[in-house]
């Protein structure tokens, strides 16, 4: 009888050690995801300034203009509170789409000795280092938490108590995975 009941004792420790692991990792998930959710909105809110100083310089270059502008719009949609894989899908449009506008910024020498543009640049670079360490801890908790959620016996834990994996913050191709240029010092 005693057996029975320091079994029945160990399984009910087991299983509140393992659903308060899985609560801990799954609330770092969500507030890891808040940071790069923030990084993201900073982002988002430095486009159209650049926009702005571009257009000063290069207005005839509209349709750059105009997918940089557009493909920020589907970016801040899909961040806020979509999942991972659908707001990583529009950053990385967006992130193509400044990355032309940043190309054609090197055709304007005027440009690039504007020192609002070189302000942007700067402000941009902070943004992208900010973003990518966000990214890196994400991924981390992420794959903790996934570990956690496919591993036997905690496997078991998470499938009663709905614990699911999650997707990665990734970057998809590898030209997506180089951050913008926004150097123009000769």
């Amino acid at each position: 009888m005693i057996w029975v009941g320091s079994a029945l004792l160990a399984v009910g420790f087991f299983l509140a050690y393992s659903y308060n692991r899985l609560v801990a990792l799954g609330r770092r998930a969500d507030g890891a995801w808040a940071d790069i959710d923030a990084q993201l909105k900073r982002r988002h809110d430095l486009v159209p300034a650049l926009v702005e100083t571009v257009k000063g310089y290069a207005s005839h270059e509209r349709g750059t203009l105009e997918e940089v502008v557009a493909r920020r719009t589907v970016a801040q949609q899909t961040s806020s509170g979509g999942p991972a894989g659908e707001a990583q899908q529009a950053e990385n449009g967006l992130a193509t789409a400044m990355r032309g506008l940043f190309a054609l910024a090197e055709d304007y020498p005027d440009l690039r000795a504007s020192d609002r543009f070189g302000s942007l640049q700067r402000q941009l670079a902070e943004i992208e280092d900010a973003l990518q360490a966000a990214r890196r801890y994400y991924n981390a908790v992420v794959r903790d938490l996934n570990t956690l959620v496919a591993s036997f016996p905690t496997l078991l834990v998470a499938g009663m108590f709905g614990f699911r994996r999650r997707d990665f913050f990734e970057l998809d191709s590898p030209l997506e995975r180089r951050a913008p240029e926004a150097r123009f010092d000769d």
